[in-house]
């Protein structure tokens, strides 16, 4: 009878003491419904010989030996090609899986439906030379956006089998990336990704790995963008790659659009003044002309929603300021933030429509198209922004939830300056939700899901939109390359009265935990401050 997994692990030049542990970690697993497939790639190095001989005596334990040294790709094709089991693992050769490893995958995998399971990761940690672990990744659940930009479901991975063969295995040319490769080209099929937020898989740090010194392969670094140019060709998304790497492993998408539509721009406004870096400012004034002068994108209207009881002086400026690309509707109801917006996108025209609010100040010339480039995928239904405060500590980066506490926005007033929890600042991630400061939508989604519900006229208006896109299907999306100020926050009242989270609650008690939120991390503390580890050690990659 065939095993349900197969773990595939090319072995080259492996110390022996890396070797062993690693071959262990196969045979400790509490489930035994697996095999290890061995692969040595022409290794010349005098002990292992006997050490693969030695683990051969294991019926479950199947070596292949290569003649010559073909490279990862070629080793790990040959393991593919002698499997028997439904489900891949993948397992470098000085790595090691906890002994839960396979059983957890396994019951995740009944759990979501054995027969629709095409691809599974867990968590991971490091494995220091004296061997205490540190570093955890506390991934999120299936995020299509931040994978484009990171190989970030790394360690353990398990794929389906016919899947893999469907898709050609492993590809030549792609070595040092060639997981990423691959993955790319499954997900693009699969049917379900289920994630255990369980770390599995330990990452050794040697000397010549990634995680020992990211400078140690760079033809990985460029294997990666090959990866994801080769996904960008076949999926169409509108994207090039760009040529820096801010951090190892993150990789920048630029817009490429093909098609340039119309944008509408809705800033709601009661004319306010506020001091910015010292200077009284009108801040809607000043949101309307950095629009005009910094965006490069040049399809767009703004529609401001001004209320009646605006002074006629702070009318007339904000109006020049957006000369023929703006027009006014007066706004005469009682306030309510989210009744303004719904007010102006109906007098907008623009196939998607954008909320802005007035404090918000544009950086990055590019940021429409960067919006653009994720609001028309057909699967997202809303897009948010990089915001920073005036004094340039972050303030927005995307909004997340947890069991018992509010929906905050993550690392709000870090250093933007940081790359933050494994690149997370600097990375698109899907999110639960995104700020309503900057947030864009096509117009048939935003029709669908109602606009914003004036049950929130003052706050959650933009988290309870959100909720809506995620209950119709859609992703939520946060891009960095969208970067602002938001002079927070003078559009509106911050307090959060009780009754408004009560709201929000009552109204989406059926979500469940937050999917790109890790549950080992809480919101009560911080979220990026993940626990003590079992061995006792702070892990420290913050």
């Amino acid at each position: 009878m065939a095993p349900t997994f197969s773990v595939i692990t090319p072995v080259y030049e492996t110390p022996a003491e890396l070797f062993t542990a690693c071959v262990d970690s196969v045979r400790n697993q509490t489930l035994d419904d697996w095999e290890l497939i061995l692969i040595d790639d022409g290794s010349v190095a005098p002990h292992l010989p006997a050490l693969l001989d030695a683990a051969a005596r294991d019926p479950r334990i199947t070596v292949i030996r290569r003649a010559e040294n073909g490279g990862i790709v070629a080793a790990s094709n040959d393991g593919i090609a002698a499997a028997r089991g439904e489900l891949i693992a993948l397992l470098d050769h000085d790595d090691e899986l906890h002994p839960e490893a396979l059983e957890a995958a396994l019951d995740a995998i009944a759990e979501a439906g054995r027969d629709e399971v095409d691809y599974l990761y867990t968590d991971s940690d490091m494995i220091l030379e004296d061997g205490t672990h540190r570093d955890p990744f506390f991934k999120p659940d299936w995020s299509p956006e931040r994978f484009r930009a990171q190989m970030y479901t790394n360690h353990l991975g398990i794929l389906r089998r016919s899947l893999v063969l469907e898709v050609g295995g492993f590809r030549a040319g792609f070595d040092g990336s060639q997981d990423f490769d691959l993955v790319f080209r499954v997900t693009e099929k699969a049917r379900r990704v289920v994630h255990v937020p369980r770390v599995l898989y330990h990452w050794r740090v040697v000397a010549t790995s990634v995680a020992g010194d990211p400078d140690a392969k760079p033809y990985a670094w460029l294997a990666g963008r090959k990866a994801i140019e080769s996904h960008i060709e076949r999926t169409g998304f509108e994207a090039t790659v760009g040529d820096d790497i801010p951090i190892p492993g993150v990789y920048r998408l630029r817009p490429a659009l093909r098609e340039h539509p119309t944008v509408s721009i809705v800033i709601p406004t009661a004319g306010t003044v506020k001091e910015v870096h010292g200077e009284p400012t009108l801040l809607a004034e000043r949101c309307v002309a950095s629009v005009i002068e910094r965006s490069t994108y040049d399809n767009y209207e703004i529609v401001a929603v001004i209320d009646h009881h605006t002074d006629p002086e702070a009318r007339r400026r904000i109006l020049a300021a957006g000369g023929d690309r703006i027009r006014a509707v007066t706004y005469t109801k009682p306030f309510s933030f989210s009744d303004k917006c719904n007010v102006g996108a109906v007098r907008s025209d623009g196939e998607h429509v954008l909320l802005l609010n007035d404090d918000i100040e544009v950086i990055s010339p590019d940021w429409l198209e960067a919006l653009l480039m994720y609001s028309r995928l057909p699967a997202v239904g809303a897009v948010g922004a990089r915001l920073l405060f005036g004094d340039g500590r972050l303030q927005h980066v995307g909004i997340g939830m947890s069991d018992g506490a509010a929906p905050g926005q993550i690392c709000r007033g870090w250093n933007a300056e940081q790359d933050g929890y494994y690149g997370i600042f600097r990375l698109p991630c899907n999110w639960m939700a995104v700020t309503g400061a900057c947030l864009m939508s096509r117009r048939d989604v935003y029709v669908e899901v109602g606009g914003l519900s004036t049950d929130f006229p003052n706050n959650f208006n933009d988290v309870d939109y959100c909720y809506k896109v995620h209950e119709r299907g859609y992703r939520v999306v946060y891009t960095p390359e969208a970067e602002l100020f938001h002079h927070e926050s003078a559009s509106r009242d911050p307090v959060v009265a009780p009754h408004e989270l009560d709201r929000l609650r009552d109204r989406w008690s059926v979500l469940g935990r937050d999917p790109y939120l890790n549950p080992n991390f809480g919101m009560r503390v911080h979220p990026f401050n993940p626990p003590n580890d079992r061995h006792g050690n702070l892990y420290s990659r913050l």
